[in-house]
């Protein structure tokens, strides 16, 4: 279905199927006609690719994705939602909508069962409440995926892709940057959505690596010290990590001391290869 970024056209449908939007779910639906073919085009939605879109709306993003993908598979977790894709694409005989929470979806078999000899993408319109886990289990689920494309909160896609080492960077920069390079594509206003958020947004893309970073020989265990370490911001990484992993003091210290850096340094001043080395290094002393 055409003009589906129309306000007018999107009232009619919300009327007619009696759909109102949840603030529970975060719903805040595109209506920027030019937001979509955007995503749509630099998301990997083309031929060869399969799809598998995160969060519909009413079909505005799936409609340019099945224009342009062999196969897209969209997962919506508001069952009031259903019949209004049934009527948005209709047209389309390469969509499949699953009714399910995409945290408790098993992907990789929906792509092995889907998307036979098809390269797999990622595109959605996340709820800004659940951006970071979505994002974290794409990326820590090691799925068969050439890419995540993503439009997040504009302050989030800064956290998201800052570069390691630098004051913006968080537990979830280090582990995008450990599967994945990162990269903002372009910002989208708030009055590109209906209802409009109090923020702006932004279209972020990861790219994902070919392999991980060498070194790492516990991968649980990095990523429990990674997120001890920014578990509290305002604090060194010894503080932060002896608090939050109940770890002593003097251990963590060490492994400090051990990785060659100094006592008072914080967590968003280590590159990825220090924060290897320490949490090897602090692995080997408890």
């Amino acid at each position: 279905m055409d003009n589906l970024s129309n306000i007018g056209v999107i009232k009619e449908i919300f009327a007619k199927h009696n759909f109102s939007f949840s603030k529970q779910l975060g719903q805040n639906f595109l209506v920027n006609p030019s937001v979509c073919p955007k995503i749509a085009e630099m998301g990997n939605a083309k031929k060869g690719f399969g799809v598998i879109e995160i969060g519909t709306g009413i079909g505005v993003l799936t409609n340019e994705l099945a224009k342009r993908a062999d196969k897209v598979v969209a997962i919506e977790i508001d069952d009031r939602l259903m019949p209004v894709l049934e009527d948005t694409l209709s047209e389309y005989d390469n969509v499949k909508i699953i009714n399910a929470d995409v945290m408790k979806t098993d992907l990789h078999k929906l792509i092995e069962e889907e998307f036979q000899g098809l390269d797999v993408a990622v595109c959605a319109n996340l709820p800004y409440y659940i951006t970071s886990p979505i994002i974290m289990m794409l990326l820590e689920e090691r799925l068969p995926i050439k890419s995540v494309t993503v439009m997040v909160q504009k302050e989030a896609g800064k956290r998201l892709c800052s570069p390691m080492g630098t004051r913006e960077m968080g537990a979830v920069t280090v582990a995008v940057n450990y599967f994945s390079t990162p990269k903002i594509l372009f910002n989208v206003s708030r009055g590109s959505f209906m209802p409009a958020p109090n923020v702006d947004s932004c279209v972020v893309r990861f790219d994902i690596n070919e392999k991980t970073p060498d070194g790492v020989t516990d991968e649980k265990f990095f990523f429990k010290t990674v997120r001890g370490a920014f578990a509290q911001r305002r604090k060194t990484l010894l503080n932060s990590v002896s608090a939050s992993m109940g770890i002593e003091k003097s251990k963590v210290s060490k492994a400090i001391e051990d990785t060659g850096l100094s006592q008072s340094v914080r967590p968003e001043q280590l590159s990825m290869a220090e924060f290897i080395c320490f949490s090897e290094n602090l692995k080997k002393i408890i």
